[in-house]
Formats: C-alpha cells, structure tokens, sequence
C-alpha cells in the first residue's frame, strides 16, 4: 500500500467510520497518460458506505467526501466515488 492510499484510508475511516471501505491505486492504469505525474498515486477509486452518507443523494455524498480528502485532491489527478447503500 502506498502512502497516499494510507492516507485516504485514514481519513475516511475517521470521519465515517464505514461499514464498508475500499481504497484503490488504479495509477498504474493511466502510466504515461494525461495527469501522471509519475508518482504512482495519481489516480484512485473509492467505494464507501456509511451511516453518514444515508439520506444524501449521490451528488451530496459524493461531495461529502471529496470534502474530508480536500488536502489530498490537491494532488491526485483522478478520483471515482462510488457510494454503496445498505
């Protein structure tokens, strides 16, 4: 696991507490594409779910946690959100 994966991991654990979490580096699948800045932490997927994010829409708790990673946006060039009811 990488050091921006961690951190990802981390902060959204601490603010969710999620009944489910999955942090993926897809990096590797944009090598020498737009955005790869060669670090191998440019481009990530999450899947999450919450209590927190029930009752949101798709677009509200996609927002949400685009929120709690704002530090982290700041330097990953791509992120897909996909947020799992239960």
């Amino acid at each position: 696991m990488n050091n921006m994966q961690k951190r990802l991991e981390d902060k959204l654990n601490e603010f969710f507490s999620p009944l489910f979490l999955q942090v993926a580096n897809e990096s590797y699948m944009h090598q020498g594409h737009a955005g790869d800045d060669g670090s191998g932490e440019s481009h990530f997927s999450i899947e999450i779910s919450s209590e927190k994010l029930n009752g949101l829409d798709r677009l509200e708790g996609q927002r949400l946690v685009y929120k709690i990673i704002s530090d982290e946006m700041e330097v990953i060039h791509a992120m897909s959100i996909k947020i799992k009811k239960y």
